[in-house]
């Protein structure tokens, strides 16, 4: 494997569950691409022909509580983040994405599903250079109490997060990941969405979280932690941020090389950064591998950028 070559899928791997928001059953099947072809969605189930996606920043549709894309038509596939984040943080490059329903299935509320298709699938290397998105100066927005930032960073990508709630269940948490893919695997990819009982009746009303439960949410109730089971993490809720930064993020079309910093963010937040990133073309370039190494110095083959940015990930994880 040379880390400088593009990434897709050996196979095909089919996962099925319900949309966290919709309530409805839905079938995801990931697959290969060809070289520079990103990641696509394909929506099926359709009365007419199925229609296409391309998971870029352009696609997005809506960001209240999931990440929505579509086309002129409209939107097509919500709850978007996950897959993409699972995607991209185990070092593939070029996927197709086949829904047969309106939303992603939220699985356990994490990308442990999704990392574990992508092993079952396995990822092969591709004859094209992989190329980057390297960031070349600071782009930072505001959005109320929120903030973010994109900046250049000389070590791979780079997502720093800080949360800060009122509950005492949660509180004030920060994380900073230098992803790889042995980091997502370890230390984010099985960090669940979270969500609080005093919201449930509004969430309702207004035609989200029909299909939340215990088994695909981490669930509060003023300073009470409600699932049985526990958290899988004791800071599982800002580790769980930094998992939808890295999917939303992925929507530049290209792996980032840069860092990311946010306090108290959400979808539409990780969106607004990425859109004002993107239309300023003096904040970043196009690198392809070889380069974005020599403007690091040495770094050995098949370990990659920030210790493994780009190298995928093949085994489970046995820690």
């Amino acid at each position: 494997m040379k880390f400088s070559r593009q990434t897709t899928l050996r196979s095909q791997a089919t996962v099925t569950g319900v949309g966290v928001h919709s309530g409805l059953p839905v079938s995801l099947t990931i697959g290969p691409a060809p070289a520079n072809a990103g990641f696509i969605f394909v929506r099926t189930g359709l009365d007419e022909a199925d229609r296409e996606v391309p998971a870029v920043a352009a696609s997005v549709t809506a960001t209240d509580f999931q990440t929505v894309l579509g086309d002129r038509e409209g939107p097509l596939v919500s709850t978007s983040e996950h897959i993409l984040a699972a995607l991209r943080g185990m070092g593939v490059d070029n996927a197709t994405i086949e829904v047969d329903g309106p939303e992603v299935p939220i699985m356990d509320g994490s990308a442990a599903a999704f990392v574990a298709a992508i092993d079952q699938a396995g990822i092969v290397t591709q004859s094209a250079s992989r190329r980057f998105i390297q960031i070349l100066k600071p782009v930072q927005v505001a959005l109320g109490d929120s903030f973010g930032e994109l900046r250049p960073h000389a070590g791979g990508f780079r997502v720093e997060v800080e949360i800060d709630f009122t509950t005492s269940a949660i509180g004030r948490q920060s994380y900073c990941l230098d992803l790889s893919p042995e980091s997502f695997r370890r230390e984010v990819s099985r960090a669940r969405t979270f969500g609080f009982m005093s919201d449930t009746a509004r969430l309702w009303g207004a035609g989200f979280a029909l299909g939340a439960s215990f088994e695909n949410s981490v669930v509060f109730d003023e300073d009470r932690l409600l699932n049985p089971e526990g958290l899988r993490y004791s800071d599982e809720c800002v580790r769980h941020k930094v998992l939808d930064a890295i999917g939303d993020l992925t929507l530049a079309g290209l792996p980032l090389l840069g860092a990311y910093r946010s306090v108290r963010p959400g979808h539409k937040l990780n969106h607004a950064v990425l859109t004002a990133l993107l239309a300023d073309r003096s904040a970043w370039r196009v690198v392809e591998a070889e380069t974005a190494r020599r403007s690091r110095g040495h770094v050995e083959a098949g370990v990659g950028l920030a210790g493994g940015l780009i190298a995928p990930a093949y085994g489970p994880d046995v820690s």
